[in-house]
């Protein structure tokens, strides 16, 4: 890479352990309608944004009653209060945005969960002095794995794609990036490391904790 311009985070099991309450969310709010959500077939959809999951699982299961937006809604109720309640940086989120800060890199937040539910991460993270902005899926005609977040998001801070690096956890964010034409560093949350999705990573990593700057100036 020769310009680092910008550093891109995903948010849910990136920044924060979210994903295991993004399964516990829909678990709690599907079950009940008979459709049989595992946490594997959250892991399937993980990363996409949640209308689209509850239009997939509507055409792959169906049930009565609550019509596709008011299922999105109560999720989106549920995890909020489950996120905001336990919400915490994973290990490496803080100190990796300290030194992308010290150098002057502009950071931003695409996530394909709700602008308010960012907003209420980024609040209870304590993170807000660290990011140029965020920028939500909702906004986008198509979530992960298309590239338009990420492509929204490079616009609004006024840098090229191929100038951005992008921190993902899941296959569809790191496939968006991709497409995008950007760098990307993975670490896999609740994701099989082998998935084949993650072989487009420029690096793969355990944890943000192993996040070293110097390599990409």
């Amino acid at each position: 890479m020769s310009t680092l311009a910008a550093a891109i985070f995903d948010m849910d099991g990136l920044l924060i352990d979210s994903e295991p309450l993004w399964q516990d969310a829909e678990m709690a709010c599907f079950k009940p309608l008979g459709v049989p959500v595992t946490r594997d077939l959250c892991r399937e959809s993980a990363g996409r944004r949640i209308d689209e999951v509850a239009r997939l699982w509507h055409q792959r299961f169906g049930w009565q009653g609550p019509t596709i937006d008011e299922m999105v809604e109560r999720v989106l109720e549920t995890v909020t209060r489950l996120i905001l309640e336990r919400a915490e940086p994973l290990p490496g989120v803080v100190d990796t945005m300290t030194a992308l800060q010290a150098r002057g890199i502009p950071m931003a937040i695409a996530s394909s969960s709700p602008p308010a539910l960012i907003e209420g991460v980024v609040n209870a993270l304590n993170i807000g002095d660290y990011l140029a902005l965020t920028h939500s899926g909702v906004h986008e005609e198509r979530g992960k794995p298309d590239p338009a977040v990420f492509l929204s998001t490079a616009r609004k801070l006024g840098v090229v794609p191929e100038h951005c690096l992008v921190f993902e956890d899941a296959p569809a964010g790191v496939t968006a990036a991709r497409r995008a034409g950007m760098r990307v560093v993975a670490v896999p949350s609740v994701f099989d490391p082998s998935d084949p999705a993650f072989s487009q990573a420029d690096q793969v990593l355990r944890s943000v904790q192993e996040f070293d700057l110097a390599r990409w100036l």
